[in-house]
């Protein structure tokens, strides 16, 4: 008689049983207490966080010649950054700093794991701020999870109240930066104080505010973890010369507790004394020792309390540290290899052609569209014409105007039926149809090129041209 499979029939009635992953999967998120750290890289995040708020939130209120410094005027089509204004044909412009920053991301990747997620992202800057008040208010780690277990009382109602109501303050001034940089902040800070916004503007006040206080407020490294990208694809730009935050199992293992100034090795230990110190500082709740995760965000806080336990111990510093695979492996590390060095050419040179874009920007824009419906007409007086159509630009912040001609085609005469000078508005574009006549007798050939300059008025270096084809008769 056969023996009874091990494996459970697909016609078993019943659920499967649940496998320990499938719980791990589908458990509820356990709130994680971040304990509070110091040292060198802690002080980097701080300084990180203040520099970075300091320029979102101050950014808006400078003021440059007059206006805001830094506006994104959508109704009026034009972005304003210091001196400069872009016009949506400068769509080019923005396209090329995109592909910089994604560039960058890789440059930096590359070279040093995750340093954007764990010193710059908007999640980690702003869970940071949050932290800290967390602690201000509830206190530290022990205190916190002891008042989160602690039955609903006025003492814990208050507490909460107060945590929240700061949360909220500080995630609708967020909400009314953001959007202060889209409208007037010295504008729009009093009508929101006096409830007289618009629509629009309420809406995303309330709406960036909301996602502030429940990203940095409740969901933290659910973000990172669960709903960055970055998180999934960052391996595909490492290497084993990146450097990464890497605990030394060499040195660490076997860990085991010990009383300060025992000789590790009498007792046959590494020099991890088992602390965990290291698992309730990160903001991930992963255990570096377990190696290189995904969910690591490159904080390097557990560094620094590892550092400090090494300290106490008399041990020497860097059982946690900043690091490569090959390192680790007793291998000589390259920081400095063929694909950060790419990088970092192909960056100074798009920022250089970024650079040169915007200081080369001409104000004056002109455009040729010839009409392919008529290839040419023949005129009474035997003359030929060509219809065109020109869309004059003018990229500045004030009206001028316009004095169209043409050049390099002898004998020609360009026909517009406006009085020139021509107006064109602030960030404005005209169109409007030209002809250019001209005796077929004095063209080389059948085809030939001309010129059409658009000067400002009253300016000799103001100006652009833009080269056309002018068909005479065919042979």
């Amino acid at each position: 008689m056969p023996e009874p499979s091990s494996k459970r029939s697909p016609m078993a009635a019943g659920p499967a049983p649940e496998t320990e992953q499938d719980q791990e999967f589908y458990a509820k998120r356990a709130k994680l207490y971040p304990r509070e750290v110091h040292g060198i890289f802690a002080r980097l995040r701080l300084l990180g966080v203040l520099v970075l708020l300091g320029i979102f939130y101050g950014a808006p209120w400078l003021t440059w010649g007059g206006r805001q410094a830094i506006w994104f005027d959508l109704p009026g089509r034009k972005f304003h950054i210091l001196g400069w204004t872009f016009w949506p044909q400068d769509f080019f412009l923005l396209a090329l700093l995109l592909i910089i920053a994604a560039l960058s991301l890789f440059f930096f990747t590359a070279l040093a794991g995750r340093l954007w997620c764990g010193y710059a992202c908007p999640q980690t800057v702003w869970t940071e701020v949050f932290l800290w008040i967390e602690r201000r208010i509830e206190g530290d780690r022990s205190r916190q999870m002891k008042l989160d277990k602690a039955p609903w009382g006025p003492r814990k109602l208050a507490i909460k109240s107060v945590k929240h109501s700061v949360w909220l303050v500080i995630a609708l001034f967020t909400g009314l930066t953001f959007v202060g940089y889209f409208t007037p902040i010295a504008e729009l800070t009093p009508r929101f104080l006096t409830l007289d916004t618009g629509g629009w503007e309420t809406f995303w006040i309330l709406f960036y505010g909301f996602a502030t206080w429940g990203n940095a407020g409740f969901m933290r490294e659910q973000v990172c973890i669960y709903m960055c990208p970055y998180a999934r694809f960052q391996s595909a730009m490492f290497d084993r010369d990146t450097l990464i935050i890497s605990y030394d199992e060499q040195r660490g293992e076997p860990r085991g507790s010990r009383k300060r100034g025992v000789d590790p090795k009498q007792k046959g230990l590494g020099d991890c004394v088992d602390c965990t110190l290291c698992v309730q500082v990160c903001p991930t709740g992963i255990d570096i020792r377990q190696g290189l995760q995904y969910q690591c965000i490159g904080c390097a806080a557990c560094v620094d309390v590892c550092d400090d336990v090494m300290d106490k111990m008399s041990y020497p510093k860097g059982l946690i540290r900043y690091t490569t695979e090959n390192a680790l492996e007793g291998k000589p590390a390259r920081l400095l290899r063929p694909r950060v060095i790419l990088y970092g050419l192909l960056l100074l040179v798009l920022m250089a052609g970024l650079l040169f874009g915007i200081m080369s920007r001409n104000p004056v824009g002109i455009d040729v569209i010839r009409d392919r419906n008529v290839l040419y007409r023949e005129l009474p007086d035997g003359r030929v014409e060509n219809v065109y159509t020109l869309k004059l630009v003018n990229k500045t912040d004030v009206v001028r105007e316009y004095r169209v001609s043409i050049r390099d085609l002898p004998g020609a005469e360009l026909v517009i039926d406006r009085a020139m000078p021509i107006p064109v508005p602030a960030g404005g574009v005209v169109e409007l149809p030209a002809r250019v006549q001209v005796d077929p007798a004095l063209l080389a050939g059948p085809t030939a090129d001309v010129v059409f300059e658009a000067r400002v008025e009253g300016s000799v270096d103001a100006g652009n041209e833009r080269r056309g084809r002018f068909v005479g008769r065919m042979q």
